[in-house]
């Protein structure tokens, strides 16, 4: 007569269980912290409408007579853009308390994949700029936006910020677990108000001097606001679309595997 070893359930090694789970959890605790977070909040919702609202109420007239198109159509993609990234650098600053109060650390030593925490963040950014855009287009509509390519280009230019954002992540997990993040972050959110002030969407491309034009021409946020103004209006789409992309993976490629490196090691102090 056999006897049967009986079965010993075996403790999940380090980074095995189910990504996509663990995954999720993260997303929502992001999601859940943040909303909790003053600045947070501030930088993502409360400051991109207050500028929406401030551009269109002060600056919708003067601006208006320099362009054949209502402002709105400009002012639109540009504050979604411009405040789905200075979201980011409240994020960022989150991510830095997180690595000076030792919880990335914690949730380092514990038995769930490595790669959750920055795929968990990546996909709540995404879904922050995903809000943001929406609130900002819904006012938009209140103040008289109106999509000419009807669905297909609401969701479209709903889709815009997202890329940007996933190509601007890793710079903001990059700066975030830096030992001088808090100054760093506080830097490049001057940085991309600067941009706001220099893009298609602000002013017609005409109206700025001929020696930078080029440079305004190729910024990331003018290509994502022409890309967003061709799903709304109708025009170019493709060729802006493409020059997002390329600029979200070149930015992906570039600080993606710095991020990784700077993570590991914030955890790991």
């Amino acid at each position: 007569m056999t006897t049967t070893e009986p079965t010993v359930a075996q403790p999940n090694p380090i980074g095995s269980g189910s990504l996509p789970s663990q995954l999720l959890i993260e997303t929502g605790r992001l999601l859940r912290r943040w909303s909790r977070q003053q600045e947070v909040m501030t930088s993502t919702l409360v400051l991109p409408v207050l500028l929406l609202l401030m551009f269109d109420l002060v600056l919708d007239r003067s601006l208006g007579l320099s362009s054949d198109a209502d402002p709105i159509y400009g002012f639109v993609p540009m504050i979604a853009i411009a405040g789905a990234m200075y979201g980011a650098m409240g994020t960022g600053l989150s991510l830095y308390g997180e690595r000076q109060s030792g919880l990335l650390r914690r949730f380092w030593v514990l038995p769930i994949h490595r790669s959750a925490g920055m795929l968990g963040r990546l996909l709540a950014e995404c879904v922050r700029a995903a809000v943001v855009t929406l609130v900002v287009v819904l006012i938009g509509m209140a103040l008289g936006l109106r999509f000419q390519q009807g669905w297909p280009g609401f969701f479209g230019a709903l889709a815009v910020p997202v890329l940007v954002i996933a190509g601007f992540t890793p710079v903001v997990i990059l700066v975030g677990v830096s030992r001088i993040g808090d100054k760093v972050v506080q830097l490049a959110a001057i940085v991309v108000l600067i941009g706001m002030f220099f893009n298609s969407g602000f002013v017609p491309l005409d109206n700025y001097p001929e020696l930078i034009q080029p440079i305004v021409r190729a910024q990331p946020m003018s290509c994502a606001i022409e890309a967003m103004r061709g799903f709304i209006l109708g025009g170019p789409v493709a060729t802006p679309m493409l020059q997002t992309a390329a600029w979200s993976l070149g930015l992906a490629a570039v600080f993606g595997a710095l991020a990784v490196r700077g993570y590991r090691a914030a955890a790991e102090s």
